[in-house]
């Protein structure tokens, strides 16, 4: 078993520098170093990092890269690109990285060049995209597909409606694409309210063609598709499925030829770029799909290749560690300054909550560290109308992430000028803030200037690229997912499973049972529990509207 990583030299090494920076203000750390912008700038695949606004100096960069060493950081990146079984407690290869590797490369598990196995399913999407986007694919009564109903959860909906949203401007506009992820039943019904079942196509999302929230829509859309058309062989043309289970989706009614593989080494949460992107691809065409994994592969290579001290992914993954654990900033604020990209940080959510929200190391030993900070954050400026406040002076030190672009894709008149100059702006607040001279030189009334004062030292990073293009969505994405890796490595904890979404499911299924049998059944939960479950029979079966 590996030493504890509060143990390990290199951590109480950062420990000890933290106690002669931490007093330091961001103001210092400029004021002494004219050069530090040019100095904690790095940059790789048209995406620039400015993480000059960090509370940290060139000896914690140093100190933190040591750490990653003695963490086998680069061992364990060499690994998952080898499609070692990192993922352990699942014994499974975490090798994303291989959904977006060029066709003539190989990455070789249990004997098979899984990049061929990528690419045949690659063709297969692109062929059918073709066909449904030149209307050469119709439904059952000839009409041809206008609207794509994605039905998944999870990684299985976050991924694509995060890129469908962030690519809109390259989508074809006479396609309309709906998400459909909540067991709700208003989530579907709303999707469906306006369509016409001749001209729909759905998607259905699971790996396993099990999972209970998709399952449970997509029958419900079946009988939708049935009703509307009279007919259950119109099944076979309103449906495909993206699983790795052909039994279930051909017991379903979905022909073997219109399913779209995956791979136990696929998690969900980074597998966007895999037939889970058939909407996406759908949507923006196949040159533009191919476009945003050339975007992943080039920040693979990037963060492969890369010394750690210039490594985009390793700097942001270790400054996470940083924050979260010298700062004690339990969130990470992301705020895209770009409208597209206002399902990001939700995407976001999933890929580092799900990934590094553990309480145990890989060897199950209980940590005594905090791992997995929250992610959350909107698009700017609005976010500046709402949570800023509590960033800027709340008690609470919220690092960000801003996202930026030089090109706007919708220009108009001085918009983009002006959105840009307030995301400048904000992390410049945040890092030097107003003392209470400067409020005073303003001619602020001595019982305000408390209140008007900031204190900043607020850390924040600022990422910077040309245009959002499906090419830097694509650098972005495996920014993060890989930043998050350095995260978990660090943490020593596996950030490809999810066991934690497990029990929560195991109790809705004896629950389920229990609400909707015909008697009530004796109970045997907690008193809370057997509570809420009469309680809600009772509601449900009241005659008449309730108020």
């Amino acid at each position: 078993m590996s030493p504890e990583l509060t143990r390990r030299p290199e951590w109480q090494a950062l420990r000890r520098h933290f106690t002669q920076i931490g007093p330091l203000h961001l103001r210092t750390l400029f004021a002494t170093d004219p050069a530090r912008a040019g100095r904690f700038t790095a940059e790789a695949a048209g995406l620039c990092l400015d993480y000059s606004r960090q509370r940290i100096t060139t000896d914690t960069r140093r100190l933190l890269c040591e750490l990653a060493e003695a963490c086998a950081l680069p061992r364990l990146m060499a690994a998952m690109f080898r499609g070692d079984p990192i993922n352990t407690t699942e014994h499974r290869a975490a090798l994303h990285v291989a959904l977006r590797a060029p066709a003539g490369e190989r990455i070789v598990v249990d004997g098979r060049n899984v990049v061929a196995d990528v690419h045949a399913v690659l063709e297969r999407m692109e062929a059918f995209a073709n066909q449904l986007r030149s209307g050469n694919w119709t439904g059952y009564t000839g009409k041809p597909i206008r609207n794509i109903v994605s039905i998944g959860i999870g990684g299985s909906d976050l991924g694509p409606v995060m890129a469908y949203e962030a690519l809109r401007a390259y989508s074809r506009h006479d396609l309309r694409f709906r998400f459909v992820s909540n067991v709700d039943g208003t989530d579907l019904t709303e999707a469906l309210r306006d369509l016409d079942a001749a001209e729909t196509l759905f998607i259905v999302c699971s790996k396993t063609f099990t999972t209970q929230e998709t399952i449970s829509n997509a029958r419900a859309a079946r009988d939708w598709c049935v009703a509307a058309l009279g007919f259950e062989a119109a099944v076979a043309r309103h449906f495909v499925a993206v699983s790795a289970d052909t039994g279930r989706v051909a017991a379903f009614g979905i022909a073997p030829e219109h399913t779209f593989g995956l791979w136990d080494w696929v998690g969900g949460r980074y597998s966007m770029d895999s037939a889970i992107g058939l909407s996406t691809l759908l949507a923006i065409g196949p040159a533009a799909f191919r476009d945003m994994l050339a975007g992943m592969h080039a920040m693979d290579v990037h963060f492969r290749d890369t010394p750690l001290d210039h490594n985009l992914p390793v700097l942001m993954g270790l400054l996470a560690v940083w924050n979260n654990n010298f700062l004690d900033a339990a969130t990470v604020a992301v705020l895209p300054y770009e409208q597209y990209l206002k399902r990001f940080p939700a995407y976001l959510q999933q890929l580092a909550m799900e990934s590094n929200g553990k309480h145990v190391t890989v060897d199950g030993a209980r940590v005594d560290y905090a791992t997995g900070p929250i992610y959350w954050g909107e698009p700017g400026t609005n976010g500046q109308h709402s949570f800023h406040q509590l960033i800027h002076q709340g008690t609470r030190i919220v690092p960000c992430d801003f996202i930026g672009f030089g090109q706007p894709l919708n220009p108009q008149a001085v918009q983009h000028d002006l959105l840009i100059a307030n995301m400048i702006a904000q992390g410049e607040a945040l890092a030097f803030g107003r003392n209470a001279d400067e409020v005073r030189a303003d001619g602020t009334p001595e019982a305000l200037v408390a209140h008007r004062g900031f204190e900043g030292n607020r850390p924040s990073n600022t990422l910077l690229a040309a245009r959002l293009t499906p090419w830097s969505l694509g650098t972005l994405i495996a920014l993060y997912e890989h930043s998050v890796f350095v995260q978990g490595v660090i943490w020593n904890i596996d950030s490809f499973d999810q066991w934690g979404v497990e029990l929560g499911k195991q109790l809705a299924g004896t629950t389920f049972a229990e609400l909707t049998a015909d008697t009530l059944p004796e109970l045997a939960h907690d008193s809370s529990t057997n509570a809420l479950i009469r309680r809600y029979r009772q509601l449900r079966d009241a005659p008449g509207p309730q108020r």
